[in-house]
């Protein structure tokens, strides 16, 4: 008898009671929430810093880009910008299958969004009138975008320019003093002091002509040529001897830039080249070919000018694109105040692509919080937007071609 109930004793201690059971489930219960927390909340951390790198990636992308247009902003013209250039409206024609298609001045239609405002836009007494400059910005509307409007090349002959002694017949051929250095598909600009217009021009040219000792004759033609622009024609510039050929690029070394930079609705930094140069086919010199994509998750672009009052070659002041005398229409026409335009301001206002438990964001951000209060923007951010994170991308870019420029 001793020995069966010693046996069954053994048996019982073999298993688990049910309140052991219990208390081991809770007890995995308790360490896969902890687990699960601690994975829940490192992934979310995950996509948040992902999502910030990102953000912060494409925005030095950005800036680096907008850095390199304005640092050679007015190469090709700026040293000899006052001498009738600064300020000159720009004629150009472009052909594409062998029909031309005047391209500037646009008076017929606006500039595709996000730049349709520009000057006015369409129908507007000033909307087609884009004037030579090696900088501008034009101020958006509301604490609307900026759109910023840089011009240069990259010529071999840059900054030289050719008087033209006279034109010969056939208006598409200039006579200068002689054509070394240039090539065939040379984009330069016709200008004459006092002269409203400034002609941009293709050299068509083969290269052993040009190569040739001795030859003073520049043949006109190519994808860009216009013969008569706004105001005055080509034959007429080149006729009395004063007129100027400047060199600013070459289409094959793809060197120009005449751009404008701005924020697109998709929040999308995006250039759009003002000489339509890009595309094939159908889409050969569109505003669709001209429109490229630089950036995205850039929801805003600001700008001052910095402007050096004395002439020593430092910025004195920053000024709002929209004070007396520096709104872009005002500008244009202000080749003195705009060779003091020496440095430009920028700033890029980021959005993640990551929606937030939380807000992580104010109402409200102030872009050039250290300058005085008319030179800074306000950005509000609407409610829905505020569980998304933002940035501030603040840089000062020199316009070393403007530091260059001697003053009297």
């Amino acid at each position: 008898m001793n020995a069966r109930s010693n046996s069954f004793a053994h048996a019982a201690q073999r298993g688990l009671t049910l309140i052991e059971m219990l208390v081991a489930l809770v007890i995995g219960l308790v360490v896969v929430l902890a687990v699960t927390s601690v994975v829940t909340l490192g992934e979310a951390r995950k996509r948040s810093t992902t999502s910030t790198n990102d953000m912060n990636q494409s925005g030095s992308y950005a800036v680096y880009m907008i850095d390199r247009l304005l640092r050679s902003a007015g190469s090709g013209f700026a040293q000899t910008g006052t001498r009738g250039m600064f300020g000159c409206r720009l004629s150009a024609a472009r052909s594409v299958s062998g029909a031309a298609t005047t391209i500037l001045p646009r008076t017929a239609s606006a500039f595709p969004a996000p730049f349709d405002t520009l000057l006015g836009g369409s129908g507007a007494a000033a909307a087609g009138n884009l004037r030579l400059a090696p900088f501008l910005i034009a101020k958006g509307a509301s604490g609307a975008s900026d759109t910023l409007v840089v011009m240069g090349g990259n010529a071999a002959a840059g900054d030289v320019p050719r008087r033209i002694r006279s034109g010969i017949p056939g208006n598409d051929n200039l006579r200068l003093d002689n054509t070394i250095g240039l090539r065939n598909g040379d984009i330069g600009l016709v200008s004459r002091e006092g002269t409203t217009d400034c002609l941009i021009e293709q050299v068509s040219s083969t290269n052993t002509e040009l190569a040739t000792a001795g030859n003073e004759v520049l043949g006109m033609g190519g994808r860009y040529f216009t013969s008569t622009g706004a105001t005055t024609s080509l034959a007429t510039l080149a006729a009395d001897g004063t007129a100027l050929f400047s060199t600013l690029g070459n289409v094959g070394a793809n060197n120009l830039q005449f751009q404008l930079l701005g924020v697109d609705a998709n929040r999308t930094l995006v250039a759009y080249d003002l000489l339509r140069a890009a595309g094939t086919g159908s889409d050969e010199g569109t505003d669709a070919s001209a429109m490229q994509a630089l950036a995205d998750g850039v929801v805003a672009l600001y700008a001052v000018y910095g402007v050096d009052t004395d002439s020593n070659g430092v910025v004195d002041t920053w000024i709002d694109p929209a004070a007396t005398g520096y709104a872009i229409g005002t500008l244009m026409l202000a080749p003195d105040t705009m060779r003091h335009i020496v440095a430009a301001r920028v700033a890029l206002v980021m959005k993640s692509s990551l929606f937030e438990k939380e807000p992580v964001t104010p109402s409200s951000l102030t872009i050039f919080s250290d300058l005085p209060t008319d030179r800074q923007r306000t950005l509000t951010i609407a409610t829905a937007d505020q569980n998304f994170r933002y940035r501030v991308i603040d840089t000062t870019i020199p316009l070393r071609n403007m530091l260059l420029l001697p003053f009297p």
